[in-house]
C-alpha cells in the first residue's frame, strides 16, 4: 500500500492524466508527469513535469527513480517504453494490455480466443489483400489501421468494393483489419476496475452516442436491451482482466445487437465514456485507477442517483461553458486546452440525478 506523500508517475500530459492528477492529490500523492509534448494540461496541476521522448532511456531512468509508482493516461505510449521503467520501477497496468489495444488485429484475436464476439474481420496486410478480405467479409465494410488511430481517425468506409481504392488511399495504405458493418441497437461501455489482489468491481453501463466517430454524449440508465447485455460483456471484460493480470482501469466497448453484445475495441485505461462517474459514481474512474495502483481498497463503484448525462464540449462548444454554469445541476470540466479545433476535447459537462435544461 503506497503511504500518502509518494510520486505517482503517469505517461502522458492530457486531460486524463490531469484529471487522474486531481484524484491523486486528494488521496495525499504527488505526480510526476512523463510526456514528449511541450503543452501538458495533466503537468499544470501536478508537482513534477519531465518533458522528453519516449525513447529517452536515461531521462526515463531518471523519471523511474523519482517515482514509486508509475501508470499511463493513453494506450498509445510505446511499449518498450513500459517495458523499460518495468525493470526500474513497478508499472500499473503492465506492458501485455497495452501491447494487445495497440494492434487491432491482434486485439480481435485475442478477445475471440477468450470467447468474445467482435464484428467479422479480416487482415488488411496490403492492397491485394483488401480485395480479399471484401469477398470474406462483404460490404458494408470498414477498413481501420492496425496501429493508432482514435475518435474517428484511421479508418474509411466501403459501402462497395467500388469504395476499395479509395478507402485504401484515405488510411494512406497502412496495414488495416476490415470489419464487417454490425447491426446495433446501441453502443455502450463496460468500465471495470481490477486491485493488485484480483478484485473487479464495475460502474453502471453508459449508453454512447457518437458524432463524426467522436463520443458525443454517455448517458444512464441504459434501455432495456443493454441492461440486459450488460453481464455478458462484464463476464468478458473480467476474463480480460485476469488473462492480463491487469490492474487499474480497463474499458471495453461494445454494441448492444439482438445477437448479444459484440465487442468493439478495449481501452487500457480511464475513458472518456466514464467521465460521468466524477460526480455520478460514489468513486470515480480516475480515483479507483489511483487506489488501483497504489495498492489501496477500490471503493464503492455504485452510482449516485439517476438519469446521468455526460456531454464532451468538442471545438467551439467550449463557448457554451457560460450557459451550462447558469444550470444548477450542471457539473462543467474544463481542460485548460489553449487551442481552440474543430475535433478537439477541450471540456466536458454532467449532470447527475436530473437532464439538461
Amino acid at each position: 500500500m503506497l503511504p500518502p506523500g509518494s510520486t505517482i508517475g503517469i505517461l502522458g500530459g492530457g486531460q486524463l492524466g490531469r484529471m487522474l492528477a486531481v484524484a491523486a492529490a486528494q488521496l495525499g500523492y504527488k505526480v510526476h508527469i512523463y510526456a514528449p509534448d511541450a503543452e501538458s494540461v495533466a503537468a499544470e496541476v501536478t508537482a513534477h513535469h519531465s518533458q522528453a521522448a519516449w525513447d529517452d532511456e536515461p531521462r526515463l531512468a531518471a523519471f523511474a527513480a523519482a517515482c514509486d509508482v508509475v501508470t499511463y493516461e493513453f494506450e498509445n505510449v510505446p511499449v518498450d517504453t513500459v517495458r523499460f521503467l518495468s525493470g526500474h520501477v513497478a508499472v500499473r497496468p503492465g506492458a501485455a494490455g497495452l501491447k494487445i489495444a495497440q494492434d487491432r488485429l491482434e486485439e480481435k484475436k485475442f478477445v475471440a480466443g477468450l470467447g468474445g464476439r467482435p464484428a467479422p474481420f479480416a487482415a488488411v496486410p496490403d492492397r491485394a489483400a483488401l480485395d480479399s478480405a471484401l469477398e470474406q467479409i462483404g460490404a458494408p465494410a470498414i477498413l481501420k489501421t492496425v496501429r493508432m488511430g482514435y475518435d474517428g481517425k484511421g479508418q474509411a468506409r466501403i459501402m462497395t468494393t467500388a469504395d476499395a481504392d479509395a478507402a485504401w488511399n484515405a488510411i494512406d495504405r497502412h496495414a488495416a483489419v476490415l470489419e464487417g458493418f454490425v447491426t446495433f441497437a446501441h453502443e455502450f461501455s463496460v468500465i471495470l476496475v481490477r486491485g493488485i489482489d484480483g478484485e473487479i468491481r464495475f460502474w453502471d453501463s453508459s449508453v454512447n452516442i457518437h458524432t463524426d466517430g467522436i463520443l458525443a454524449t454517455s448517458s444512464l440508465p441504459p434501455p432495456p436491451i443493454v441492461a440486459d447485455q450488460q453481464d455478458e460483456a462484464r463476464t468478458l471484460m473480467a476474463r480480460i482482466a485476469e488473462e492480463l493480470d491487469y490492474v487499474g482501469v480497463l474499458t471495453g466497448e461494445f454494441f448492444a445487437t439482438e445477437n448479444g453484445p459484440v465487442f468493439n475495441e478495449m481501452a487500457p485505461r480511464v475513458h472518456n465514456s466514464g467521465h460521468w462517474t466524477i460526480e455520478g459514481a460514489v468513486t470515480s474512474q480516475f480515483e479507483s485507477h489511483i487506489r488501483a495502483v497504489a495498492g489501496l481498497p477500490l471503493g464503492s463503484t455504485a452510482t449516485r442517483a439517476l438519469p446521468v448525462m455526460m456531454r464532451n464540449l468538442i471545438g467551439a462548444d467550449i463557448a457554451d461553458i457560460p450557459a451550462l454554469l447558469a444550470d444548477e445541476n450542471c457539473h462543467v470540466h474544463h481542460y485548460s486546452k489553449t487551442e481552440v479545433r474543430e475535433g478537439r476535447k477541450l471540456g466536458h459537462a454532467t449532470w447527475v440525478g436530473a437532464s439538461p435544461l
